[in-house]
């Protein structure tokens, strides 16, 4: 049951899964669930009954049809990768004037700190002329191929609510993830895999936890599904020993035989979403050992990722990346937690460029020679910049809101573009602006949406990702 359950106390079972049917499940995910279930067998046509996570139709013809997205938690430094600052440089250990830090709120160090110059020379690559740092020398082969937006911003300074931020756009606990908003809308085109699949590749889990990827409020059935990055992608996939295939698809027809009695007695829809949650796994236990098998992929390939099969990395997740969005999985989602660097940014960054930097333009070179580039987006970025001002002695720097850098490739982005500037200091965003809830909007108007319309009822209202704001950035579509 769930907390409205008070609602139906005392009254009749069949009237009770009726109501519930019509006020709480408008898109009657019971009979969807279950006639993915029997779709394989021809039932679903003769009931009239549909998947869950079958593919839906946008709001108007989609550019891009899937999406992958590199998100770098803990706030990679735009200062050092991104965003030249020659007069940072020149400024390098005074304090910053005092007009630049009115009514500026820090997380961790003194506003007044002193001013730290970047760490990294910088170099324009392509026809775009697009100024990248030179620890991304393997993005700058794929300069023209991306859009680089220099003037993020957000409304969270410390990680948790900033991840949950980007992720939800909301910084509290409970609302559905852009993944989930995704496959809600848009379904997925696998039948043997999850729709929302997500791999966590950092030194730790993310400060914002399985929200990030949670469904909130949606039904679950929509929320992504945490796969590990060597063997089994989830835990008891296999068999143990003593079962074979045949006592095990009894097992689970007797399983779904009682949750189908339980579901036509109470008509709660997360009893479908358990029932089509065996099935898939049912299912993953042909296709995902072959989806996770690397060494079949060319050697030519497993050397410009720098995947090595076997291992878990950064790299082999963007290879299982694409090899997930090309077997009809909607939203891959790769967390890759390090780059919170208060101190020690200099070996950090090295170290964290050298981990991702090339998988992630393999990732782009490799879709476009597919041919899937074209309605694939490749989002890379996290959840905040670092400040100008210095933390840890001379080699750190602090969260920052008010300005950083996403890139993205694909799926109708403008190639090529470089987006929005800062002030000479990196500190504030000055033109073309482009927040959090704006680029949730644009990205959503790629996969077919108007994000005013793709809504969820929930507790009285009309939910949205983008809640009451967000607008289009027109520059950034191609």
């Amino acid at each position: 049951m769930n907390c409205q359950s008070h609602l139906y106390r005392g009254k009749d079972r069949t009237e009770i899964a009726r109501r519930w049917f019509f006020q709480q499940c408008g898109v009657g995910l019971g009979a969807i669930a279950l006639g993915g279930l029997f779709a394989r067998e021809g039932w679903a046509a003769a009931a009239g009954l549909n998947n869950p996570l079958a593919p839906k139709q946008p709001h108007f013809k989609a550019r891009a049809k899937r999406v992958i997205y590199l998100f770098q938690a803990g706030g990679p430094s735009h200062l050092e990768l991104f965003d030249n600052k020659p007069e940072l440089a020149k400024w390098d250990g005074k304090l910053p004037p005092a007009e630049l830090l009115k009514d500026y709120r820090s997380a961790f160090i003194s506003p007044n700190a002193t001013l730290l110059g970047p760490k990294f020379k910088f170099k324009k690559y392509g026809k775009s002329g697009a100024e990248l740092s030179e620890l991304l020398p393997h993005l700058a082969e794929v300069a023209d191929d991306i859009a680089i937006v220099k003037s993020m911003r957000t409304d969270a300074f410390n990680h948790a609510p900033a991840q949950i931020f980007m992720n939800t756009g909301a910084q509290t606990f409970g609302r559905p993830s852009f993944g989930s908003w995704v496959t809600y809308g848009l379904g997925s085109e696998s039948q043997d895999l999850p729709a929302f699949v997500v791999f966590s590749t950092g030194q730790k889990g993310t400060s914002g936890g399985s929200s990030n990827w949670g469904a909130g409020f949606l039904p679950s059935v929509y929320q992504g599904t945490l796969f590990r990055n060597v063997g089994d992608p989830v835990l008891y996939l296999s068999n143990p020993n003593g079962v074979d295939k045949e006592l095990q698809r009894d097992t689970l027809d007797t399983v779904n035989k009682l949750n189908k009695k339980h579901l036509d007695a109470v008509g709660d829809p997360e009893i479908a979403t358990r029932i089509n949650s065996f099935e898939m796994a049912y299912r993953m236990q042909s296709s995902a050992p072959e989806l996770m098998d690397l060494s079949k992929e060319p050697k030519h390939i497993l050397e410009m990722y720098g995947a090595e099969p076997g291992k878990s990395s950064y790299a082999n997740s963007c290879l299982l990346a694409r090899r997930l969005v090309e077997r009809g999985v909607r939203f891959v989602q790769i967390f890759h937690e390090s780059w919170d660097q208060h101190g020690a940014l200099v070996n950090d960054l090295k170290k964290n460029c050298k981990n991702t930097d090339q998988a992630s333009a393999a990732l782009v070179k490799d879709l476009k020679q597919r041919g899937l580039l074209e309605d694939t987006m490749v989002i890379w970025g996290g959840e905040f910049g670092r400040t100008p001002m210095v933390q840890g002695g001379n080699d750190g720097r602090d969260h920052h809101p008010n300005c950083f850098t996403y890139w993205l490739a694909g799926g109708g982005v403008k190639p090529g573009l470089t987006l929005g500037e800062s002030d000479e200091f990196g500190f504030n965003a000055t033109t073309d602006k482009v927040h959090v809830h704006d680029l949730h909007a644009t990205i959503l108007h790629l996969l077919g949406f108007d994000h005013t319309k793709l809504t969820y009822r929930f507790q009285g209202r009309d939910f949205r990702l983008t809640d009451v704001h967000g607008e289009l950035v027109q520059k950034l579509i191609a």
